[in-house]
């Protein structure tokens, strides 16, 4: 068993997420130290218009300083339901609103060095409309068939965790 033997400490305060560092003695003696990113949990959705049809975002990712095409996604807002999130980010970054949304399932997706937890969500029964992204947010969305965004993954044109791990989701769920 890991015993802590320091408080956490908080490093960092971004605008996004925090950076903890935390020291503790390992069950073979050894003391260790990590930092940890605490984040506040994020989103992605899975835009279904049909069975053979769904819809991407082309998000500038500063981290990878490139074009990333993506479900579209983003981060929990303080106390507000992951759902909720989920509806707001879709209109956000794609002008649609759902009739229906379900939840795909949950993951962590670094758990190496962060505790973000991702929600992931089929919308159906879309209805179109104007997008409205964050000020400063360069997003792009344009419709896929699914025989094209498998090519995109076998080529490494999608190449986005999230995306990735909610489009398997998506895929053998029966939503």
């Amino acid at each position: 068993m890991n015993t802590r033997s320091t408080s956490p400490q908080i490093v960092l305060k971004g605008r996004i997420f925090a950076v903890e560092r935390r020291v503790w003695t390992a069950k073979d003696g050894t003391e260790q130290c990590r930092e940890i990113v605490r984040h506040p949990g994020a989103v992605t959705i899975v835009p279904v218009l049909n069975d053979d049809h769904v819809i991407l975002v082309r998000v500038w990712r500063a981290a990878v300083d490139d074009y990333l095409w993506e479900f579209p996604a983003g981060k929990l807002e303080s106390g507000e339901p992951p759902l909720e999130a989920a509806r707001r980010e879709l209109s956000e970054e794609t002008g649609y609103s759902a009739g229906r949304m379900a939840l795909l399932g949950e993951y962590l997706t670094s758990p190496g060095f962060a505790d973000e937890r991702m929600h992931a969500f089929v919308a159906k029964d879309l209805s179109s409309g104007e997008a409205h992204p964050e000020e400063g947010e360069d997003v792009e969305a344009r419709v896929f068939s699914v025989t094209e965004i498998e090519a995109m993954i076998d080529s490494g044109l999608l190449r986005d965790g999230k995306s990735l791990a909610a489009w398997l989701l998506w895929r053998r769920s029966s939503e």
